[in-house]
């Protein structure tokens, strides 16, 4: 019998953050404590940029972002937003969206299936995901909801389950 498998990926979609920006930009928009203080969301090529006057008014913007990324199902983990910054009259937040396992991380995960998980699973690291095989369907089964217990400090998703 064929060995049953899954990878474990950590990506975001593109177009949900994309929709979660549009609304984010909409509700500062139209929301009174934002009227005069120039505040904005954009994406800036890879960076999604927040912008405002104030050191306050650029964190609730970010506040607004983040509660719409948990509206449309994305992961807190996956935003890496940095501190504000001050430039001229305005403050700015840089943030970045973080994709793939790393090399490390995808060690760590597997020392987890190995120590923890039921015997004959095998987990290997392709690139920046991870496939994990066995025989039995069960121990695949036991292994997402192992890894979904732990608490990692990036997202994970479980694709290609077959």
């Amino acid at each position: 019998m064929a060995d049953s498998s899954f990878d474990i990926v950590s990506k975001v979609e593109r177009q949900e953050v994309d929709n979660a920006i549009n609304q984010a930009s909409k509700e500062i928009s139209q929301r009174y404590d934002f009227r005069g203080v120039d505040a904005s969301i954009a994406w800036s090529g890879e960076r999604i940029e927040m912008r405002a006057n104030a050191e306050e008014r650029v964190k609730a913007v970010l506040d607004i972002f983040q509660s719409k990324l948990v509206k449309r199902g994305i992961s807190l983990k996956a935003l890496d937003p940095g501190e504000p910054q001050s430039s001229g009259k305005e403050y700015k937040i840089s943030a970045t969206l973080k994709e793939g396992i790393a090399q490390d991380e995808a060690k760590k995960i597997a020392k987890v299936i190995r120590d923890e998980g039921p015997k004959g699973v095998k987990a290997q690291v392709q690139g920046d995901e991870l496939r994990v095989s066995s025989k039995s369907r069960d121990h695949l089964q036991e292994i997402i909801a192992l890894l979904k217990g732990k608490d990692f400090d990036f997202p994970l998703q479980f694709v290609n389950y077959r």
